[in-house]
Formats: C-alpha cells, structure tokens, sequence
C-alpha cells in the first residue's frame, strides 16, 4: 500500500525527493522518493555518507518536492569511467 501511495504523490509531483549535487565530479542526484519531508529529512544522511565516502566533494542538498526524469546527471564535460567497453561498434 505504501508504494502505491508514493507512486500516486511521483505520478503527481508531489512527492520529496533528495536532491544532492556534488562540485567533484559535478553531478546531481535525485533520491526518493518520499511521502513525506520528515522521512526524507531521515534518509539523507545515509546518501550523503555514501557519497563522502566515495570521494564526492562540494555537496549540497535541497529537499523539496518535485518529479525528475533522471535520477543521476552528470557534467558531460567531465571524463567519468564507462561502466563497459563496447566489444565493436555496429555500421558506419
């Protein structure tokens, strides 16, 4: 019932989400979502010791209600690690 309830408050945009950006690398996260201010409030610090110990640096964080379509952007100007190699390109 209470992941029917915040797919109803997302479908809406009305749910909290986490929203931690970070300078080093430059990358916004989005973490939620959440009924309620309280419980995101509760969970943030789990994500930000998670990205402390990670090496992230610069961070900032915003709760507030809102609908994102990608959970994770980051600075395409930046040389991030592919998380795969292709084995070969197909066409030219």
């Amino acid at each position: 019932m209470k992941e029917l309830w915040l797919r109803f408050l997302s479908f809406l945009g009305i749910a909290y989400w986490v929203e931690i950006t970070t300078t080093a690398p430059r990358c916004t996260y989005y973490f939620g979502p959440f009924a309620s201010r309280a419980s995101a409030e509760d969970a943030h610090f789990g994500y930000l010791e998670d990205l402390k110990e990670e090496g992230a640096q610069g961070i900032q964080i915003v709760i507030k209600k809102c609908k994102p379509t990608t959970l994770t952007i980051f600075d395409e100007g930046e040389n991030f690690p592919r998380p795969f190699q292709p084995m070969m390109s197909i066409g030219n």
